[in-house]
């Protein structure tokens, strides 16, 4: 990646972070961190391991394409920018941990960006094109999205299950289990649709019927229709041809949105020493439902708070609990946050 767009990366992100650490208040961040006390940097060091499995599916992915129709992709329109890329048709070696380096640091860019993924993924595409190509770049960094969100649906919907099994279900909730079991079934339906025969093609025909952005639509569409459907080719081809590398893609992001739970259990363990996994796991699935629909605010702001107030009220716990988790949370986003951008400042020297 140029050292312009590197340091625009990173100047956005740092802006973004400053603002929002002028908005906590100290006293209360103190008085939270103590009571914390060990399980804070436990809570810390727990993401450093969450990360691996994120990295871990993303690499996957990559490394599923990499041998699939190298001549076809084409690997020889890509900008001056990819050479190494060029040189070996497309298959440079992607390493785990420089991988990893990226992975945290677009992680930090979509906290810190209005929008969520309007951040993090151009910088991945824009960090791995050099190593492997443009349109591969492309088509793993789209994959790996959908493979992240595909999995909060799946474990949202398990989670529908749970909470029948664990907890006591009164009419109101019955009726928002069933809401939110009927949408993430639409949502998982859409997204082994956009699997089977692609995604960036059918994005960009809903855009060109836009009013306000229908003619740069059609203009990027015209301009980009080999390269669109080269993605989609991509796409498509992983979940048909290797359904292994899928598969193992999406429970590895499942299996990393359960293990998540850790988080919460610990911080629930400073004052309810009786705390158990389980409502750790539907706290979270409360928490991250509600926080994503609010999705267009910065580090989603206010919405992660509401989503742990919810989950307490609904979970039979405190509103003090709900708030103390929310605080403890949003200090780790905000630490791991200034660790994946000062990781874009980190090359291999």
């Amino acid at each position: 990646m140029k050292k312009k767009y590197q340091n625009g990366f990173f100047i956005f992100g740092l802006a973004v972070l400053v603002i929002m650490v002028t908005q906590l208040d100290i006293a209360q961040v103190w008085a939270g961190l103590q009571r914390a006390g060990y399980w804070f940097p436990a809570v810390i060091a727990l993401w450093f391991f969450l990360y691996i499995f994120n990295t871990s599916a993303w690499y996957i992915i990559i490394n599923s394409s990499g041998g699939r129709d190298k001549a076809k992709n084409g690997y020889g329109k890509d900008d001056a920018g990819s050479e190494e890329a060029k040189a070996d048709g497309g298959g440079s070696k992607v390493a785990f941990w420089w991988l990893y380096k990226i992975t945290v640091s677009g992680f930090a860019l979509n906290y810190a960006t209005p929008g969520g993924l309007m951040g993090g993924e151009p910088y991945r595409i824009m960090s791995l094109s050099p190593k492997i190509g443009t349109e591969r770049a492309s088509s793993s960094v789209i994959l790996y999205a959908m493979t992240h969100i595909f999995s909060h649906f799946w474990f949202w919907l398990l989670s529908i299950f749970l909470y029948i099994l664990t907890q006591r279900v009164n009419f109101f909730m019955g009726i928002m289990l069933s809401a939110v079991g009927a949408f993430c079934l639409l949502a998982i339906w859409f997204f082994l649709k956009g699997y089977k025969k692609g995604i960036a093609v059918r994005c960009m025909n809903v855009l060109r019927r836009f009013p306000m952005i229908r003619h740069k639509a059609q203009g990027f569409f015209e301009r980009h229709r080999e390269q669109l459907s080269a993605i989609d080719t991509q796409i498509a081809a992983l979940h048909n041809q290797n359904r292994r590398t899928f598969v193992t893609a999406v429970f590895l992001e499942l299996a990393c949105r359960v293990v998540s739970a850790l988080e919460i259990y610990f911080i629930l363990l400073v004052i309810m020493p009786d705390a158990s996994y389980v409502s750790s796991i539907l706290t979270l699935a409360f928490t991250s439902l509600f926080a994503n629909m609010l999705f267009f605010m910065p580090l989603q702001l206010g919405g992660r708070e509401g989503g742990f107030l919810m989950s307490a009220n609904g979970l039979a716990m405190t509103a003090n609990a709900g708030i103390f988790v929310a605080l403890i949370v949003r200090i780790r986003e905000l630490i791991w946050t200034a660790i994946g951008l000062l990781l874009i400042k980190f090359d291999k020297r």
